[in-house]
């Protein structure tokens, strides 16, 4: 597998809440981040360890092979240092795919997500 992109951001809620968040998505139905667009689908959990690693199923039909891993470690002032990292197979999507993926990642996770958070 190839990394094709990786960011890391505090999440302000502990571990093992983010964990919860990112392994259930609909756990709070009055705040939903994990809206999808079209040419997405749900992705299923292919990795779990509480409470600091969790792998994802791709989110793009068209690129079945990706996958989402998530670090999950606690950062200083209690919340979590996420970090998502995108991995694929031989291709490698174009610049333009690449970008739309990495973007999509960073909005659902480091905006949708966190905002649940109320951050």
């Amino acid at each position: 597998m190839i990394e094709i992109g990786s960011r890391r951001r505090g999440q302000p809620a502990p571990p093992h809440v983010v964990f919860e968040a990112l392994t259930n998505p609909d756990r709070d139905p009055a705040r939903p981040w994990l809206t999808l667009l079209r040419d997405e689908r749900r992705p299923r959990v292919v990795t779990a360890r509480p409470p600091d690693v969790l792998v994802w199923s791709s989110l793009w039909p068209k690129r079945p092979d990706a996958t989402i891993h998530f670090d999950l470690p606690r950062a200083g002032d209690g919340g979590t240092d996420l970090r998502w990292t995108l991995y694929v197979d031989e291709p490698i999507p174009d610049a333009s795919t690449v970008g739309h993926m990495r973007k999509r990642l960073n909005q659902l996770v480091n905006a949708n997500l966190r905002y649940t958070f109320g951050q």
